[in-house]
């Protein structure tokens, strides 16, 4: 069959798990439409976008910027049996949001059922807030089934009413993390939700060489290098991280890389110098893939600050811990959400509670002096990374819930 993939924006950096997805569907020969809610704002790609075969239709990001074409597939939309009820169905929904963003979810859905190829025979919608919306209204237009996939801010920052109605709509729905799919299943009807982890492609990962993982932090000329890689948002709790930096002892020398960007840098910069550590932090923005791998290859420790923000939302499970675990990196990270579901405390790794500075400057400070203990760590976070959250490994049921025939003998879906 052919299947319109709807995303927030293609392509995206911080998405690589949607697109190494999406190309090993593609290669078990699942016929791809990508439908992009936003035009991308960076020029960077990875190397898997390179690989995706999938032709991309860009809706208008903002409907008064193309307000022709919205009033021609509306004019066509109109006609559709089913015009008035999806109509009403939206009109329900904009009354409990009315947000500008309800309008523009309806008007991209006039135009993507107005242009949709006809070949195209089931929409899935990665992220259960906006292109969840789009792919809904979208499905009454035309009659389609429609399919999702949920992953995190999507989940806890969507409001009850409408997660429910959703998952009442949906034909099936997956998401990568036992706590997600504990929490959704509790709002659907049974056996509509399944849990089915990302997992990581071994063959972009593949083991580095890790000699250099031998500093103990006693030289000043040969730092420990301590990285972490996330968007600079409030969930991820860089600022926890920096104060945790600045408590480590004196003795111990360090050098702290920050991969990726966001709304928070310059404030988090300017903590970094109150705090007395600007001189050993390097902020190097969003790298591409292969550029990132070359920092997991040359850091000692790997270091996540995850927390729950204000307004709910929180990481599934960060597919960057993985990576690092991938590396045999040592990982330092916080009892949220998913992430004990993949870091087992002193087996793996270690975790800390979220928000907790103190705790986490002990268990870097545990992890800087040993090198030791940091290889261990990192070794059984690699085995357990290959084992249980390999790409092909764990790619089967997703394969399957779109007819595809398994290519291993591994089962990723779990219902526990």
């Amino acid at each position: 069959m052919r299947v319109a993939f709807l995303l927030k924006g293609y392509p995206r950096l911080s998405e690589t798990f949607i697109a190494q997805e999406i190309a090993a569907l593609e290669r078990r020969g699942l016929d791809v439409l990508i439908v992009s809610l936003r035009q991308p704002t960076d020029p960077r790609r990875h190397p898997v976008h390179g690989e995706i075969r999938a032709a991309v239709l860009y809706l208008p990001e903002y409907l008064i910027l193309q307000p022709l074409r919205v009033l021609k597939c509306w004019w066509k939309a109109r006609r559709l049996a089913t015009y008035r009820q999806t109509r009403s169905l939206w009109l329900k929904d904009l009354l409990r949001d009315p947000t500008p963003n309800r309008v523009r979810r309806f008007g991209q859905a006039l135009v993507l059922a107005a242009e949709l190829p006809a070949d195209v025979e089931r929409l899935h919608a990665h992220f259960l807030h906006t292109p969840a919306s789009v792919a809904r209204y979208t499905a009454g237009l035309l009659g389609l089934p429609w399919t999702g996939s949920a992953h995190a801010k999507d989940i806890w920052t969507t409001p009850e009413w409408e997660k429910r109605e959703k998952l009442a709509s949906c034909e099936w729905l997956v998401t990568c993390t036992r706590t997600n799919r504990e929490h959704l299943a509790a709002l659907a009807p049974p056996g509509r939700v399944e849990l089915v982890y990302h997992g990581i492609d071994i063959t972009r990962f593949k083991a580095g060489n890790a000699q250099a993982r031998a500093r103990d932090g006693r030289n000043a000329a040969d730092p420990v290098v301590i990285l972490s890689v996330g968007r600079l948002v409030e969930k991820k709790g860089t600022d926890v991280l920096l104060q945790a930096l600045a408590r480590i002892s004196p003795d111990l020398h360090w050098r702290f890389v920050h991969v990726g960007g966001g709304p928070l840098k310059g404030r988090l910069a300017r903590l970094a110098s109150r705090l007395g550590i600007s001189s050993r932090v390097e902020w190097r923005g969003a790298l591409t893939q292969d550029r990132l791998l070359a920092e997991y290859r040359s850091a000692d420790v790997f270091a996540l600050a995850s927390r729950i923000a204000a307004d709910g939302d929180r990481d599934g499970l960060p597919n960057v811990l993985a990576e690092a675990q991938s590396q045999a990196l040592a990982c330092v990270a916080t009892r949220v959400s998913a992430i004990p579901e993949l870091v087992r405390d002193g087996q793996t790794g270690l975790l800390v509670d979220a928000d907790d500075s103190d705790d986490l400057a002990r268990a870097l400070e545990t992890l800087i002096a040993s090198p030791a203990r940091r290889r261990a760590l990192g070794q059984a976070g690699q085995s357990r990374v290959v084992e249980s959250f390999a790409l092909d490994a764990n790619i089967d049921a997703l394969a399957r819930k779109f007819g595809l025939a398994a290519s291993g003998a591994h089962r990723l879906l779990r219902t526990a």
